[in-house]
């Protein structure tokens, strides 16, 4: 599943998981840590929804 900024578009691919940032591939979103922040611009996980 990929899951999508909605204030900058950015996106969270389950299945590359965001190495950058510490979070190994196959990372599911629900298993990302609750303070999760958009890497670009900030926002909390509540600004994320799936990409359709």
């Amino acid at each position: 599943m990929v899951y999508v900024c909605k204030v900058c578009g950015w996106e969270y691919d389950e299945e590359k998981g965001y190495e950058e940032g510490g979070i190994a591939p196959g990372t599911k979103w629900e298993d990302l840590p609750d303070d999760f922040e958009c890497p670009l611009c900030y926002v909390g996980k509540d600004e994320f929804e799936e990409k359709e």
